[in-house]
């Protein structure tokens, strides 16, 4: 007994690029995945402020893993060294080492650069 299977290249490519479709919920999949990691790797509340988006763009399927977090641009690319000083008060107002600080001005040292995004995907692509 013979068996043939006859593939129709249309109904085929239709198939997978419908939305929903075997290729948009991989990548979907795989674009959820790489923000489980980034939310592991982010530091503080940063983790929270991380959502995926699915969608079709002008090259086809995209997958985007977002970062609403304010200071996410800051925590990507490090900072500088700088100067902080008060706005709507007299005096800064933090802790360290465990005590209650007050200061009119604070040389910050700046901070190293900590890519979390492109580094969860590194490692889960």
């Amino acid at each position: 007994m013979d068996v043939s299977v006859t593939i129709e290249r249309s109904r085929l490519e239709r198939l997978l690029r419908l939305p929903g479709g075997l290729v948009e919920r991989n990548l979907r999949r795989r674009t959820e995945r790489v923000a489980a990691r980034a939310r592991q790797l982010a530091p503080g509340s940063m983790g929270r402020y991380i959502t995926t988006e699915v969608g079709r763009g002008p090259r086809g399927l995209t997958g985007s893993v977002i970062s609403n977090h304010p200071a996410t641009v800051y925590v990507v690319n490090g900072t500088r060294p700088h100067i902080i000083r008060p706005r709507r008060a007299r005096a800064l107002r933090f802790q360290m080492g465990g005590r209650t600080v007050f200061a009119k001005i604070v040389h910050h040292p700046g901070t190293d650069a900590n890519d979390f995004l492109s580094r969860a995907l590194r490692e889960v692509l």
